[in-house]
């Protein structure tokens, strides 16, 4: 087989050259990193997890009208994806209040806004990340004008419909980051949804209890990671209890020395 061409590695995932002009490979990896990379460790199962929950979501969102780069999943951690022009911008939608915002304008964690809030970060881990303003980003031409309304305009509507999705298997959607792509024709382009949509850019708490159900488990040294992401994802009904446990199939390390291990021979 061909050594595939890596284009891209970031912190989460790799991109390898698409078998076809206009595709990309999207990786999934198990890395984690908080603060701006200044944290880093690993989750085990954490790419195979993110990929099929990515998959689930983006595909449930093309259902309702969504333009997506996703075109189908390859593997446990490999997806197929639409090569895109990526818009240097996160945008940030906020149901309740947590994470950078309590810190920034001293709001208490839980509590919830009075309307969604959207909110735009320049994509520079060298600058953090840092939020910036829609004369911002008009001023530096980040985006044009229309692109700006196309990202928040479908920002709500996947706000909308994964409030709900997430509310009907008792998860709160707390806040969740998008990032979005250009797509040319010739001198015109067309803005799609990139990226992924994960427990790793979701805040996700479980609606009765208030437990952390994504990555903040990592961020504060709480302990469970794999078995909050694991969580999700039975719940949307991706991962289900079967003859092996999901633990033993996520588990790659353990699932590697299993196929490593010769079968015992048969008494005749």
């Amino acid at each position: 087989m061909a050594r595939r061409r890596q284009i891209y590695e970031g912190k989460a995932k790799i991109l390898y050259e698409g078998p076809e002009p206009g595709t990309i490979i999207q990786y999934f990896k198990d890395d984690a990193t908080a603060f701006n990379a200044e944290k880093k460790g690993t989750i085990n199962g954490k790419g195979v997890i993110n990929n099929r929950i990515s998959e689930y979501v983006f595909t449930r969102l093309s259902h309702i009208g969504i333009p997506t780069h996703f075109i189908r999943r390859l593997n446990m951690r490999e997806q197929l994806v639409r090569q895109v022009e990526i818009i240097p911008l996160e945008v940030v939608v906020r149901n309740v209040a947590a994470g950078s915002l309590t810190k920034r304008l001293g709001v208490e964690e839980g509590e919830v806004l009075p309307h969604t809030l959207i909110e735009y970060c320049l994509k520079d881990d060298a600058l953090g990340d840092p939020k910036v303003s829609e004369e911002e980003i008009a001023c530096f031409n980040w985006c044009s004008h229309e692109e700006m309304q196309d990202m928040s305009s479908m920002a709500i509507r996947i706000n909308d419909f994964l409030c709900g999705m997430f509310a009907a298997i008792d998860i709160r959607l707390v806040d969740f980051k998008l990032e979005f792509g250009r797509i040319w024709d010739g001198d015109f382009s067309r803005t799609i949804l990139a990226d992924e949509i994960s427990p790793d850019g979701c805040r996700l708490w479980d609606i009765n209890t208030g437990e952390k159900l994504d990555k903040d488990r990592f961020r504060r040294d709480l302990g469970g990671e794999s078995e909050a992401y694991q969580e999700v994802a039975r719940r949307l009904g991706i991962l289900q209890n079967e003859d092996n446990g999901p633990g033993e199939v996520l588990d790659m390390s353990a699932h590697r020395g299993r196929l490593r291990t010769p079968a015992k021979p048969t008494k005749k």
